[in-house]
């Protein structure tokens, strides 16, 4: 598994006198010097909140504000609400006429699917990988690696492309990602951008003839929102499910347990995204179809 990106998001909605003053502001909070300007007033609230990055969004003199935010081991949205809370007003003090509309205006975004999330991640970004020789696939999920990648390919690109699905390039994912969360005292309602994955399957021909083939698996989670501290966590059987992994409370290194946390989220998603709901075939193609239920159940 790999961190490939950690940032909780907050974007206050923005009035602003008009398109002009609007342009400026954001030419302005996108240059570097800004961010540092701004990190001072940030960090005021916090000690271990970190102001990464700024985008904007217009629409004619309305301006969103996605402020990206490192937040150690908490999941980090209030952290980072208060400290966006007072750089909005740094803002409104540096443009006259500036009028705070929300604190958050859904460019954030939470508990949404959102392409901006899918894009940028939100929370933290994490991939995992497998390799699975063919004879383990044979006897556990009853196919071939060529025949799951083919079903991989129909089923979690080309069935989610016709169905305009943002982040849903998988199988399952929400139902591993949702357990996880429920488990370890995480907001089970951001499992909407949290399990959004692209699953990759794909056969890795043998390396001499005669020899075994694999299945190369990943999956790759752009905004995983998890925290080790804060919320749910402390929960009795929560925290024991987080000290069962080893990643209970904070970290020595600020982030660290909730970064692992995430991979762990990930992992665990591959692992039951590597196996999708079998067809006739059982998993695509090689096997004997499952015995039918009896009518009772």
């Amino acid at each position: 598994t790999e961190l490939i990106g950690d940032g909780m998001t907050r974007a206050p909605a923005l009035a602003l006198p008009s398109l002009e003053a609007a342009a400026e502001l954001k030419r302005w909070l996108e240059a570097p010097e800004a961010i540092a300007e701004l990190q001072d007033a940030f960090s005021s609230t916090s000690r271990f909140g970190r102001l990464m990055g700024v985008k904007v969004g217009l629409a004619g003199k309305y301006a969103h504000v996605r402020f990206k935010c490192f937040t150690g081991d908490a999941m980090g949205m209030n952290m980072v609400s208060k400290g966006v809370n007072v750089v909005t007003q740094r803002i409104i003090d540096k443009f006259p006429g500036t009028e705070l509309l929300g604190l958050s205006g859904n460019m954030c975004t939470d508990k949404k699917p959102s392409a901006i999330n899918w894009i940028d991640g939100r929370g933290k970004s994490v991939a995992a990988e497998a390799v699975i020789p063919a004879s383990i696939v044979a006897s556990v999920l009853k196919t071939t690696p060529a025949a799951i990648g083919r079903l991989n390919m129909h089923k979690n690109f080309i069935g989610s492309a016709l169905a305009g699905s943002i982040g849903g390039q998988n199988a399952h994912s929400s139902n591993i990602l949702t357990a996880v969360y429920l488990a370890c005292g995480q907001d089970p309602a951001q499992n909407v951008e949290s399990s959004t994955c692209l699953t990759l399957m794909e056969e890795i021909p043998a390396s001499e003839p005669g020899g075994e083939s694999s299945l190369y698996v990943s999956c790759t989670m752009p905004s995983i929102e998890v925290g080790t501290v804060g919320g749910g966590t402390s929960l009795p059987a929560q925290a024991a499910c987080l000290g069962l992994m080893g990643v209970k409370g904070a970290g020595e290194t600020p982030g660290a347990n909730s970064q692992q946390l995430s991979k762990l989220v990930c992992a665990s998603v591959m692992a039951g995204g590597g196996s999708p709901p079998p067809g006739p075939g059982g998993g695509g193609g090689g096997g004997p179809p499952p015995p039918a239920r009896p009518p009772h159940q």
